[in-house]
Formats: structure tokens, C-alpha cells, sequence
């Protein structure tokens, strides 16, 4: 009897310990462009700094992007339609635990730009 509710307890107390990652928040900004535009150079960065480009959808805009170096990083544009412009979210990952959204600023500034720079 007492075995099983030390095993209980034990298995009880191992259960609090498997938490769910918290949800990823968006770093978020609006560029004076097209959405179609923002995914276009996003997409032409990305590349460059050697993500490979898993899923893009110009009409949804929605780009999913990959790293293949260690530790390997995720990244999740989405593009709507704003007054100004484009409203940016991107959500960064490092395997299944989300990152700080201060860390896709860097991403948002040399993107922004790139966007002023074309013609």
C-alpha cells in the first residue's frame, strides 16, 4: 500500500512538471508597402542569411522559414493589409519553445530598410 502511494505521489509530482510552452508573441511593426511586397523581400532576406523557405502564401501572407545550422530557429511572418502600409508580425522559435520577441527586431529593421531602398 504504501509503494503505490509513493508511486502516485511520485508520478502526481512529475505531472507538474510537464508544462505546455508559453504562446509566442509577435514582434510587430507597420511598413510603408504592399504586403505582397513585404513577403517579396522578406522572402529575398531570409535566403540571403541562409534560411530555406518551408511554406509562403502571397494571398494568405503567411512565410514559415527554417535555419538548418545549430540550434536551428523558426521563423513565422504574417503580412495584412494596413492603413500605412503592412502590418508585420513575425513569431521566432527555437525547436518547440518560443523566443523574445527583441529577438526579430534586428530582422525587422534591416527588412524595413530594404523595403525603403527599392525603387
Amino acid at each position: 500500500m504504501r509503494r503505490r502511494l509513493l508511486a502516485a505521489g511520485l508520478a502526481l509530482w512529475l505531472a507538474g512538471c510537464a508544462t505546455a510552452p508559453p504562446p509566442a508573441v509577435p514582434a510587430t511593426r507597420t511598413l510603408e508597402a504592399a504586403p505582397a511586397a513585404v513577403l517579396e523581400e522578406a522572402m529575398a532576406l531570409l535566403m540571403a542569411r541562409g534560411y530555406v523557405i518551408r511554406h509562403a502564401d502571397v494571398e494568405l501572407g503567411r512565410l514559415e522559414a527554417v535555419i538548418a545550422r545549430w540550434p536551428g530557429y523558426r521563423l513565422r511572418l504574417r503580412v495584412a493589409p494596413a492603413e500605412a502600409g503592412s502590418r508585420l508580425a513575425i513569431t521566432a522559435h527555437r525547436g518547440d519553445r518560443p523566443l523574445p520577441p527583441a529577438l526579430a527586431e534586428p530582422l525587422i529593421a534591416a527588412l524595413g530598410r530594404r523595403l525603403s531602398a527599392r525603387p
